[in-house]
This record gives C-alpha cells, sequence and structure tokens, in this order.
C-alpha cells in the first residue's frame, strides 16, 4: 500500500508526518532542530528517503541540512562556508572577490531528474544551484544579471526569491517568482533570463504595467501541462496558457482575490485550490472563516470547501509554501496555518480534518507519495 509523508517547516522546527493510502491516522516525527525556524522542507522526487531542510536562526544564521533516510537522521551540508569561524553564516559566491551574505533561504526546490541536483532561492533575491547534494553552490548569476535587477524592491516578507518551478518536460526550463520584481523564466537551464509579466497589473506601483515590480506571492503548474501556470498575486488570481507570456485573471467570484498559497489537483489540470485572505493589512480570512476555495474550470468559478473547516473566529493566516497535494487516485489536499494547524483533505477538499494541531506557526507543508 502507498504511504504519504507530509513535511512540515515551522517557526520552532521541523516535523514529519506519516500515514499509509488511507490517510486516517497519522504518525509524528519531531520536532527536528526543536527552536530552530526551518524556513522549508522539501524531498527529492528522484530519491524518497533523501530530504533538504532550511534551517535558520538570527543567532546563527542559514544551515543547510540532508537527510537520507526519510528525516530520521540529519547532517549538516555546505558548511564549508563558514564566516570569521560562526557555524551556519553561509558565504554563497557570485563570482565576485567578496563573499555575498543572505538572509535566509526561502524554498528549495530538488532536480525532477537528479537527486544530488538541487536548486535555493535566497532572500535578498538570488538563485542557487548544487549538484553535490547541497555540499557546495554556485549562483545562476544571469536572473541577478538581468537588466532589471537594479529596479526590485522588497515586498512586505523581503526581497525574496519564494517559488521554483522546473518544467517536467523541458529540463532547461526553469520559472521563479520574487517578492516584489515578479515572475521570470529561463530556457537555458539558468544561463539567461526573461521576465514573464505581461497582463499583470498593480496598482502599488508608479507603473501599474510595468515589465517588473509586481508582487507574485506563488506560482503553481500541473506537470502534464507545464505551459500552463496559475498565479496567487499580491491581489488577484492569475492564469497563463503561454508558459507565462501573458496572464489574464481569473480571480472571478472569490470573496477576496488576495492570499498566498495556489495549487493544483494531481490528476485534473483544470482544478485549482488557493485560500483567500481577507487583505494585505489583515492577514487572516474573510469574515473569520477558514475556507478553501475550489475551481474546476481553471479559474473564475469558485466553490467554497468548507467541511471540516472553522467556520468562525478564525484569525490565522495561510502562508505561500503552505500548501501541497499528494498524487494518490483520490487526489489529497494539505495545508497548514500560523496557528499550528495542518489540515488534510483525503477526498481533494470536499471534506477536512486536522492531522496535526498546536504546531508552531508552519512556514511550509510538502507532500511525498510513497511507493
Amino acid at each position: 500500500m502507498s504511504e504519504v509523508r507530509v513535511l512540515v517547516g515551522t517557526r520552532k522546527g521541523a516535523f514529519v508526518l506519516t500515514s499509509d493510502g488511507k490517510r486516517d491516522k497519522w504518525d509524528v516525527s519531531g520536532p527536528h532542530f526543536a527552536g530552530w525556524e526551518i524556513y522549508h522542507l522539501k524531498g527529492s522526487p528522484v530519491d524518497p528517503n533523501r530530504l533538504y531542510a532550511s534551517q535558520s536562526t538570527g543567532w546563527f544564521g542559514q544551515l543547510m541540512q540532508r537527510s537520507n533516510d526519510g528525516g530520521k537522521t540529519w547532517e549538516p551540508v555546505g558548511n564549508k562556508f563558514v564566516y570569521d569561524g560562526v557555524p551556519g553564516t553561509h558565504q554563497w559566491y557570485d563570482g565576485t572577490p567578496h563573499p555575498w551574505e543572505f538572509k535566509r533561504v526561502w524554498h528549495l526546490e530538488p532536480s525532477l531528474r537528479d537527486a544530488d541536483t538541487i536548486y535555493a532561492g535566497v532572500e535578498d533575491a538570488a538563485l542557487f544551484r548544487s549538484t553535490d547534494a547541497g555540499q557546495t553552490w554556485q549562483e545562476l548569476s544571469g536572473l541577478r544579471g538581468h537588466g532589471s535587477g537594479p529596479h526590485w524592491q522588497p515586498g512586505a516578507g523581503g526581497m525574496c526569491l519564494h517559488t521554483i518551478l522546473l518544467d517536467p518536460s523541458n529540463a532547461s526550463r526553469i520559472f521563479i517568482a520574487i517578492s516584489a520584481a515578479g515572475a521570470f523564466r529561463s530556457d537555458d537551464a539558468g544561463v539567461t533570463w526573461q521576465p514573464i509579466n505581461r497582463g499583470l497589473r498593480s496598482q502599488q506601483i508608479p507603473d501599474p504595467n510595468a515589465e517588473v515590480g509586481h508582487c507574485v506571492h506563488r506560482i503553481a503548474m500541473h506537470r502534464s501541462r507545464p505551459s500552463v501556470l496559475f498565479m496567487q498575486k499580491h491581489w488577484d488570481v492569475m492564469r497563463s496558457d503561454n508558459g507565462g507570456d501573458s496572464w489574464q485573471e481569473v480571480s472571478g467570484d472569490l470573496p477576496s482575490d488576495f492570499g498566498f498559497v495556489i495549487d493544483v489537483h494531481a490528476h485534473e489540470p483544470e482544478t485549482i485550490y488557493v485560500v483567500p485572505i481577507k487583505s494585505d493589512s489583515e492577514h487572516f480570512p474573510p469574515e473569520g472563516k477558514l475556507r478553501v476555495y475550489r475551481s474546476r474550470t481553471g479559474g473564475n468559478e469558485w466553490e467554497p470547501l468548507t467541511k471540516g473547516l472553522p467556520q468562525s473566529d478564525c484569525y490565522v493566516n495561510v502562508l505561500r509554501d503552505a500548501m501541497a497535494v499528494d498524487s494518490l487516485d483520490q487526489c489529497g489536499v494539505y495545508f497548514g496555518t500560523t496557528g499550528g494547524q495542518v489540515y488534510a483533505s483525503a477526498n481533494a477538499g470536499d471534506s477536512w480534518a486536522p492531522i496535526v494541531r498546536d504546531l508552531p506557526a508552519v512556514l511550509s507543508v510538502e507532500v511525498q507519495t510513497l511507493q
């Protein structure tokens, strides 16, 4: 029988939740790295036992951790980058004579083809790649070297590269998103980049239709249609049918088109999920009702999914990396909240139940489906 492993990063440690294919009883392992901020935790699609974690504190800076046994044990990697003898304060080199330091690794994206290759998006915004399982990292400097780089500005959460999508059908194509610069695409494995923001409109910037400067919160794709992208923007839910060359709004009848997460059903490329948040100043669900919204038509027409979710006095947030789906025949959907709950639906969102409660604030949720 299949097994599902849910990887949860929180403000104070990492947790690994496992269940069989029924997904009704869960074992909880953790906290790993108790007291440390685990911004992202993700497994390799090539080697199910290979996990990576982004670990940081204000005291010791950024560490990278790797597990080769599904999260039972961990080892720090990349620690040749030590600054003034203090473990964890990395120097990630960009080819210049002096090290370029960064605040945090926001997102980890293991390769779809090679267990030892992994990408990292950091703050201030840049993209790195390791080809030796996290021991050493090289910046894909063409991104920061793009002509628009000097015009990037931080969003409220910092100038972070928070989304990395790898095209399953084209090893040379990479999509990334930066808050608050926008979305970019490389068609040559990260050597050169182009902004892909045509059709985005943001009232908060001097030129609402500018090439860069848009606060993109998250991008998602379905493996079978990598040229169809869905975006949750600072305001607006968007869709592209041509690899980001142009976008159109599909917010439709959502109660709010502000939010952070967006994801796609494992087997239905036109079924997408978002969690509306009231506004950019009030980071909680509209009316205090925690609702996941599902569109079965690729956007515009949305239905609220509420069964099992609190429908009064709920003031949690759901952050940009805190939703994921499994690939079982009956697709499971998972999301975590800043209140420390991880909710799961084993029936594509029709009903929900908390699989763990009272964790530290959840920063990321990822899922592995193990055969």
